[in-house]
């Protein structure tokens, strides 16, 4: 394509890795601007709708966020035996706080989100995802950084849910990656608690970080259980893990998810059920041996975008 082609102005360059790039043809820019700590933009695509893009990258995608939120959260959320009290930390678009509350067990959702500018753009622009969750009287939200909010709170939760933006080195979750940031998410659980965490991708060329992740993870909780599903907008499989010192959502059958589903929940999930949930956690031979090999532990003085 040449530099003087007025049709490159119509796709959307998203650079997932060096060598790389997904382009998305826009029929519209439905917003663009700068918050206090990220650049917004708001594009409806052709192939995957309407897209949040958070500094340049891809966030989610109204086509197919649903497995992407229903992944990241229902499989702590069922592991517990009754959530009441979550946290979720990021989750801007509203998504996982809506796929939180449609737990008919929980009584008190908190979602603490540094970029309140953000998520009011969200709230304006992306309907859809949301759903009215942050109307739900159940939702409580609180625009401060995750890290300090944890930091200073005294409070308990069932489920931590870490819903966060890539870890850039100038972006507002670098240090929310790291073995001090897990142990205090480990102090803020209830006894039988459970996080989980959007641990970035866990495709065949890019999985040197969800590998960090989890085995970062293991340095803090007894039970850490790796998982992905792939995600179209992302153009990958999309890694996850759950973290706990008692729980372990791989060790529940698919009957036993079913079950559970069909006792919680008041509207039909649109992915995750049991089938899928044995599929998630089914890693393939070689990430489980990266996954076993000796990796580096993230920290504060080591964050993520090292590796």
């Amino acid at each position: 394509m040449k530099d003087d082609d007025p049709d490159k102005h119509k796709w959307f360059h998203d650079y997932l890795s060096p060598g790389i790039t997904m382009l998305y043809r826009v029929r519209k820019e439905i917003y663009k601007g700068q918050t206090r700590y990220q650049s917004v933009e708001i594009i409806d695509t052709d192939s995957f709708g309407v897209c949040l893009v958070l500094d340049g990258k891809v966030q989610s995608s109204s086509c197919d966020e649903f497995i992407y939120h229903e992944a990241l959260v229902h499989p702590a959320m069922l592991a517990h035996p009754r959530p009441e009290k979550v946290m979720i930390a990021g989750g801007g678009e509203g998504a996982t706080l809506r796929e939180v509350l449609a737990h008919s067990t929980v009584r008190k959702a908190v979602m603490v989100d540094i970029d309140e500018e953000e998520v009011g753009i969200c709230r304006r622009f992306l309907p859809s995802f949301h759903q009215n969750s942050f109307d739900d009287p159940r939702a409580e939200l609180c625009f401060s950084d995750a890290r300090k909010y944890l930091e200073e709170s005294r409070e308990k939760f069932d489920v931590i849910i870490i819903d966060l933006v890539d870890p850039l080195d100038v972006g507002p979750a670098r240090l929310l990656y790291t073995q001090e940031f897990y142990r205090i998410v480990s102090q803020r659980l209830a006894p039988g608690g459970i996080m989980s965490v959007q641990a970035e991708p866990a495709g065949w060329l890019d999985s040197e970080n969800f590998v960090a992740i989890v085995n970062t993870l293991k340095t803090v909780f007894s039970l850490v259980s790796p998982y992905h599903v792939h995600v179209p907008a992302f153009n990958t499989l999309w890694g996850f893990a759950s973290a706990s010192q008692s729980v372990d959502p791989a060790k529940l059958t698919p009957e036993e998810i079913d079950a559970r589903i069909s006792t919680r929940f008041p509207r039909e999930l649109r992915s995750y059920d049991g089938s899928t949930h044995r599929a998630m956690f089914a890693i393939p031979k070689h990430i489980r041996g990266q996954l076993a090999g000796v990796t580096d532990v993230i920290t504060d003085s080591r964050p993520i975008s090292a590796y």
